[in-house]
Order: structure tokens, then C-alpha cells, then sequence
């Protein structure tokens, strides 16, 4: 027995040095084929290996050695170069690995939350002509896949490939990153490379390493528990029991005749229309009459943004579904599925908490060939089910938990070298608008840390307006958390790009992505790229003084002048004395100041610009047409 025990202890020996002597080199997912690197800067590539593994690499004709360490890990560093490629990359240790067509150039860092998520194709209405026109192969980009760890950082992430912009993967790509991209290469024909690190609906702290969040106690007890625990599983949601699929036949077929059903008009909330806080699945019918030309080919049904999730039938065919309310509803119809004359279009919304419905100011039609249909105004619509009781709300997302997505998708690539990162993020953090204006600045000089470059070009955006339009001075979130924004604007190396007049109010993600991405294209030219003389930035307050009884308000970044958008006098200039009641003050423009006063304010102490979550007519600009950023300012006495 003694000599069998010997024998498996003597072959589970030799099975493991075995394992260790035919080890192979393996790569991180971003070192891969098509990669972008950074040029004119030393480039650090890293592995693993077996313990001691010499590996070689080649790379436009330059051999660099090194050696795996007793932990199987590795590391080299590659010349600073020119731009330039395609170039093919030689790794040779044990094994042999060829990595083909890589381009050396500039690569950003971009992250964030779902305004940074969203891709070209969720826009592909605006920008159609430039996702079918988008031939730069030149510009690659690379989407981190969500990950999360609450315990400590991950060393590599899961499938991810670097893709390049052409027609058929550009749809793909963030279209505020891709947009950026374009504008710099457009412009200096210089390869870009686009590591897109981004989930929706996440917070700033959960983009920062445990050590950025160190001066934040609250902050560090969160993590520290969550490194224990076992995250709970999402309370199960089922749904009511559902008239309108439980009938024969069900409320979408067209053999179905309609009883009870109520007038609606579309667009609207329900709880607008006669129904009263309902949570549940409320039904939505329409016969319209179709002209034959429209049924001999695809059609395009465009039903705006809706609150919460729907599925939608065309003549008792199923042609889509959204399961949450952000996206637009984007289905196209096969040919075939429409017919001359009447149609019949039926809508299932599943609502769980809030108003219910169809999002106003949003397209809703019907397209096909040359033809359009409008589909607001009369619809009918029917109560399908009700919730007994709220749902169960999720009030644990891993996604929102601090340092969990630097760790899952940060950690594996800051060996990377970059040039700089795009930041575009906010929405989340807006229960806690004051606490952002140190969180930004952690979080900026955490990743300055990781990538040891504390000069790391740090280009964020400030949020848009958002929400109802108030036309009284008022307190605002939205606005607190943008002037904390414009404050971590005075850190070195870092810039703003001030997108105030790119919101939508009843849409968080608004269309016009390709204005972020040349704003801050504009940003980077200045501060990276040495364009010292361009104006990259609207108007940005600098003081306040009293002069004759009035405040007169100098700024930065005024370009060739300020003006109004309009032509009329600035507006969304608000007052305060020591009671703290802001009034709208009257302004006049006066070269590069701006002078306001208020027979109401006789001792003014602050003033503010576009305070609001979304200001009616912000109309203070650049005359390079750029807008000025909203801000408060205590006046200097």
C-alpha cells in the first residue's frame, strides 16, 4: 500500500512540473490582434507564462526580452514609436503567437455610464448617413464587457475584440467615443484607438479603485462588507395574470373584437387619461388604412420611447419588444406583413412603478417606401392586468457598488498605455449632487495614479439639460452636480465640455451625440494636441463684483466675444441677497462681461446662470457658438 502511495504521490509530482514545463505564454484580452498602440511613449505589454519562461518579442524590427517571474507573470516595455501600420507583433516564449494588422497611434480611454454606453446604432436615425458612410478603418474600438468584482481587482476580462469603423461594426461603437475619434483623425491622420469601458446606470464610485475612495469612510465600510458578502439574487418580478393574452383569442389578433375599450390619445402617460396610479399591463390598439404601395416592401415602425416595456403586434404578428423604457422603439416590418387597407397595430405596455405610457415629443409613425403615416392622435386602449402590491424593487445592483466595475473592467487593462480618457457620466450620482464635486476629482487622480502619469488628460462632460422646463428660480440637482463638474474643470490637465444646450427634457439620452464628441475632440486639440490658440470651450464664470449697485460677471474662454444665441439680452441670470431667494435679474452684455441687477436685490451676495435641471433658452454663447456653462457664484464685495 505504503509503495502505491508513493507511486501517486511521485506521479501527481511529475504531472505538475510537466504542467509548469509546457506552460504558454498567454495574452491579456486587449493585447490582441488589430490592437492600437500609444505612440511616442514607451509601451508596456504584459502576460503570463510559466515561472522563469523567457519570451521574446519583435515588433517593427526591435527585439525586447524579458523573463516571466516566479508567480508565471510578465512584463515588457516597447520603445516609444511613430504612428503608423499595419504592423505584425512576434511573441515567442514556449510557444509562438502572432498578432497581426496593429496600428501604433493615440488611444483614449473611454467611460461612464450610458450616455458613454450608447451606440450609433441606438441613434441610427440622425446619424444614418454615417454609419453607412463610416470607412476609417484607421479607427478601432475595443468594448470592455460589463464585469464586476467586489472582492478585489481582476487580472484579464472575457471575449472582447477590437473592431474598426466600417459599416458593419461601427453601429457598434459609442457614438459620442466614435464621433470624438472621427474629428481627430479627420484631422490628423493619425490612427485612434477606443477602449470603451461604460455601463448604464452606474455610479462614479463604482468606476474608482478601493484606494481613490480612500478619504471617503461611508464609502470604504460599503466596500469592505461587500467583499464579504454574497450578493442577493434579483427579487423575482412575476407579472399579473394578464387578460389580454389569457382571452381566445388574445387582444392582438386580429379575429379579436374589442369590448370596453376606452379612448387614449397617443403620445401621453395613462395616469394622464383616466387611469390613476397603475402599476400593470395596460393594452393598446389602432386600425389604420394602408395604400398598397407601402406593402410590397419593408416597413419602418417607429413608436418614440415608452415607459416601461412593450411588445407590439402588426396584424397579430409579433414585430418587437423593448424590455426597459430608455430605448427608442426602433421595429421594422418584413415585407409581407402589411396589406392594402386596414391594419391592425396593437401595443402590450408592462409598467411596474411611475407613469405609464407613451413619452411625448418622440417620433411615432409608420414608414415604407415613399410613403409616412402618423400615429399619434386616437388610439384605444384596455387594462390587462394589475400588480396587487408594488413590485420588488432591486435594491442591490453589483454594477452600483463602489470599486466593483474598476475592478472588473478597469484593473485588467491599466497596464495599457493611453494617451488620456473620456469621461462622460453623472445621472447617477444625482441623490448626492455636492458629494460629486469630490468624487470627480478622486476619481480623476485615482486613475492618474494606476496609470502613473499624473499629467493622464482628463476630458469630461457636463450634463445636459433634463426634465420639465421651471420658470421660477429654483433649487436643482441637476444643476448642483453640473457646477460640481465645473469645478473639477480647475484641476491641471483636465477640461469640460459644456453640453447644456444638447439635453432633451424628457429623455436622458439625448440624440445629439456627435456634438459631445466634437466638443470634446475641440477639448483635445487644445490641451493635447497643442492647438493653444483654438477656442475649445464656451464661457466659463470667472468672478463677481459690485460695481454701481449692480454685479457685473467677467469670464474665461470668451473667444472672439460673447453673445446671445438669439439677439436678445441673456437670459436664466438669477439674484440672490443674504435671505438666499434668487429672483431672474435683468442682464445686459457689456464687451466680454456680463451685468446684471434687480430692483428686488438691493445687497446681492450670489448669482447663477442656468440653475436648473433644464433651463428655459440658456442663450449665452461664444461667438464661436459655443455655450457658456451654468455655474453659482458668490459675489466679491
Amino acid at each position: 500500500m505504503m509503495r502505491y502511495r508513493y507511486l501517486i504521490a511521485g506521479a501527481l509530482l511529475f504531472s505538475l512540473l510537466h504542467a509548469r514545463s509546457v506552460a504558454q505564454v498567454r495574452l491579456p484580452r486587449l493585447v490582441s490582434d488589430s490592437m492600437v498602440l500609444q505612440r511616442n511613449t514607451p509601451v508596456q505589454l504584459w502576460g503570463w507564462a510559466s515561472p522563469q519562461e523567457k519570451i521574446r518579442i519583435t515588433f517593427r524590427g526591435k527585439q525586447i526580452r524579458t523573463t516571466a517571474g516566479s508567480d508565471g507573470k510578465w512584463s515588457a516595455t516597447i520603445p516609444a514609436m511613430s504612428h503608423g501600420g499595419p504592423f505584425t507583433m512576434d511573441i515567442k516564449g514556449k510557444n509562438h503567437i502572432i498578432l497581426r494588422d496593429i496600428l501604433v497611434g493615440d488611444v483614449w480611454l473611454c467611460a461612464g455610464q450610458s450616455n458613454m454606453v450608447h451606440q450609433m446604432t441606438l441613434h441610427s436615425e440622425r446619424y444614418a448617413f454615417d454609419i453607412t458612410n463610416a470607412n476609417f478603418p484607421e479607427i478601432r474600438h475595443f468594448k470592455i464587457p460589463q464585469t464586476t468584482n467586489l472582492k478585489a481587482p481582476s487580472d484579464d476580462l472575457s471575449a472582447a475584440y477590437w473592431k474598426s469603423a466600417t459599416p458593419t461594426d461601427v453601429a457598434d461603437f459609442s457614438a459620442v467615443a466614435y464621433f470624438f475619434a472621427r474629428n481627430l483623425y479627420q484631422r490628423y491622420h493619425v490612427p485612434v484607438g477606443l477602449i470603451n469601458a461604460s455601463v448604464g446606470g452606474t455610479p462614479i464610485e463604482a468606476w474608482t479603485s478601493k484606494e481613490g475612495l480612500k478619504d471617503f469612510p461611508d464609502i470604504q465600510t460599503s466596500i469592505r462588507n461587500n467583499e464579504t458578502i454574497t450578493p442577493p439574487p434579483a427579487p423575482a418580478v412575476p407579472e399579473p395574470a394578464d387578460a389580454g393574452l389569457d382571452n381566445h383569442p388574445a387582444w392582438y389578433d386580429p379575429a379579436y373584437t374589442p369590448q370596453h375599450w376606452h379612448p387614449f390619445t397617443l403620445p401621453g402617460y395613462w395616469n394622464d387619461q383616466g387611469v390613476r396610479e397603475l402599476n400593470g399591463i395596460v393594452w393598446f390598439r389602432r386600425e389604420i388604412d394602408i395604400p398598397a404601395t407601402m406593402t410590397d416592401t419593408s416597413a419602418m415602425l417607429r413608436l418614440g420611447r415608452i415607459v416601461d416595456a412593450d411588445v407590439v403586434y402588426v396584424n397579430g404578428q409579433k414585430v418587437g419588444n423593448t424590455s426597459y423604457q430608455y430605448p427608442q422603439r426602433r421595429y421594422t416590418l418584413p415585407a409581407g406583413i402589411l396589406k392594402p387597407g386596414k391594419n391592425l397595430i396593437v401595443v402590450r405596455i408592462t409598467n411596474t412603478a411611475g407613469k405609464g405610457g407613451f413619452i411625448p415629443d418622440k417620433p411615432y409613425y409608420l414608414a415604407a417606401g415613399n410613403d409616412t403615416l402618423d400615429l399619434k392622435g386616437d388610439w384605444l386602449y384596455k387594462v390587462g392586468g394589475v400588480y396587487q402590491a408594488p413590485p420588488p424593487q432591486t435594491t442591490f445592483r453589483e454594477t452600483n457598488c463602489p470599486a466593483a466595475l474598476h475592478n472588473g473592467m478597469l484593473a485588467p487593462i491599466i497596464p495599457y498605455t493611453i494617451k488620456g480618457a473620456l469621461w462622460y457620466q453623472g445621472e447617477s450620482n444625482m441623490g448626492n449632487p455636492q458629494e460629486y464635486s469630490r468624487l470627480l476629482p478622486a476619481l480623476i487622480n485615482d486613475w492618474r495614479n494606476k496609470w502613473h502619469n499624473p499629467a493622464l488628460p482628463v476630458l469630461f462632460v457636463q450634463l445636459p439639460g433634463f426634465l420639465e422646463v421651471q420658470y421660477l428660480p429654483s433649487e436643482s440637482s441637476w444643476a448642483t452636480l453640473r457646477e460640481s463638474q465645473r469645478k473639477s474643470g480647475s484641476l491641471p490637465h483636465t477640461a469640460m465640455a459644456i453640453a447644456i444646450d444638447l439635453g432633451e427634457w424628457n429623455d436622458v439620452h439625448p440624440d445629439r451625440k456627435k456634438e459631445v464628441g466634437d466638443r470634446l475632440a475641440l477639448l483635445a486639440r487644445k490641451m493635447v494636441y497643442g492647438e493653444e490658440q483654438l477656442v475649445a470651450s464656451g464661457p466659463l464664470a470667472e468672478k463677481a463684483n459690485i460695481s454701481d449697485n449692480k454685479v457685473v460677471i467677467t469670464f474665461t474662454d470668451t473667444g472672439s466675444g460673447l453673445i446671445t444665441s438669439d439677439g436678445l439680452t441673456p437670459g436664466q441670470f438669477a439674484i440672490a441677497g443674504k435671505d438666499g431667494k434668487f429672483v431672474w435679474a435683468q442682464t445686459k452684455l457689456e464687451g466680454n462681461n456680463v451685468i446684471i441687477w434687480s430692483p428686488e436685490v438691493v445687497a446681492p451676495v450670489r448669482v447663477r446662470y442656468a440653475w436648473a435641471d433644464n433651463p428655459d433658452n440658456p442663450n449665452l454663447y461664444n461667438r464661436e457658438g459655443l455655450p457658456a456653462s451654468p455655474f453659482e457664484l458668490n459675489i466679491d464685495l
